[in-house]
């Protein structure tokens, strides 16, 4: 008989976009499967939806639990889980009709312990974009090793939703998602990366990511606490990187991440300038691992002076940069942003040395 996969749909509030979701699960090439829906509290028709569709469909399971977030969601789908393979799905993005067709193959024929799927960004009405995210030629269908810093870094995306977990191997190392926290994705796959022997990845596309408000950036929108939680949730992946793993990997991971946290930070329109400073204290501590990291500057890099202020404490010099330079961001599109935030994968070698001398813990500096 087929392995079992059970595919953990988190739902909250999305009653414009579930059913298309649903209908993308159940219609799978792929039968055995275990669809656990997690209402997690919504307030508009979603439970309705969810209801409807267990009568239709009798392998679909209905979790109803109050709000409690993205994790305790996902928590909840995974303590009643009995499939094989785990998978998960968001609510307001679908699944192409081959997905555990394929997952299922490539996890079963190279006993995994989990596997990578290509993935393609879609329009909010649902239509899929040209091309997908990973090319097709330049990543073709590979074993995910953690000493390549190439194509493995590259895939490495967080997200959970285009990957097929073995059961097994998440009941062994008792993972789950870390709750209260931002990039509650990234720690899980981060950590399931770090103890895992056997990674796969399979260039078909096999997963829907809905572009919601094109044009709009709710990058602008964070928060103090909104920092404070990221910072907590890198600190927990800078952990699971340094206590087990002996190689390099994490100076790539964290230069991605530094660029990635310092242009929310840049963005943000939410921020008070005494808020300012109290983001950039919490932070510190982060942007001190270049030091220990051994990160090599580029003296005439404006994003590295305000890396060189902040750990001198230069809060003042440190935001009168960021100033300008969202100043200069608001003037470019999304795209250029985007790419603006983002180092080019050939430009890593510029600033990462390669010698990695791990320090005292780096809570110090918090």
């Amino acid at each position: 008989m087929d392995a079992k996969i059970s595919v953990i749909v988190p739902v909250y509030n999305q009653e414009k976009y579930l059913e298309e979701c649903i209908e993308s699960i159940i219609n799978q090439t792929y039968k055995n499967l275990e669809i656990i829906l997690v209402d997690d509290g919504s307030t508009d028709d979603s439970l309705k939806i969810c209801k409807k569709y267990k009568k239709i469909d009798k392998r679909i399971k209905i979790v109803e639990k109050e709000n409690g977030g993205l994790s305790t969601a996902r928590n909840a789908g995974l303590a009643i889980a009995t499939g094989d393979y785990i998978m998960f799905c968001d609510s307001d993005d679908y699944y192409l009709p081959k997905t555990c067709e394929l997952m299922e193959k490539e996890i079963t024929s190279k006993d995994a312990d989990y596997v990578i799927g290509n993935y393609i960004n879609c329009t909010e009405e649902g239509k899929l974009w040209k091309n997908p995210i990973f090319d097709k030629k330049l990543y073709p269908n590979f074993k995910v090793e953690i000493n390549d810093y190439t194509k493995s870094f590259y895939i490495m995306s967080s997200s959970v939703c285009n990957k097929c977990f073995r059961k097994s191997f998440l009941d062994e190392h008792e993972f789950k998602f870390v709750e209260g926290l931002p990039a509650e994705d990234a720690i899980f796959t981060t950590a399931c990366f770090v103890k895992s022997t056997k990674v796969y990845y399979i260039k078909d596309i096999i997963y829907a990511y809905r572009q919601r408000n094109a044009g709009t950036s709710i990058s602008t929108n964070n928060d103090v606490e909104y920092f404070r939680g990221i910072s907590k949730a890198y600190y927990i992946i800078y952990h699971n990187f340094k206590f087990n793993s002996d190689n390099k990997f994490y100076q790539y991971f964290y230069l991605k991440s530094l660029f990635y946290i310092m242009y929310k930070f840049i963005d943000s329109t939410k921020l008070t300038y005494e808020e300012k400073e109290e983001v950039l204290s919490i932070m510190r501590w982060f942007c001190r691992l270049s030091i220990e990291l051994n990160i090599q500057y580029n003296a005439d890099n404006e994003f590295f002076k305000i890396i060189q202020s902040i750990n001198k404490k230069k809060y003042k010099k440190a935001i009168e940069a960021c100033q300008i330079m969202a100043f200069v961001r608001r003037e470019m599109s999304e795209e250029d942003k985007l790419k603006m935030s983002k180092i080019p994968l050939a430009d890593y070698h510029k600033y990462i040395i390669r010698e990695v001398s791990y320090e005292e813990d780096c809570i110090n500096c918090w």
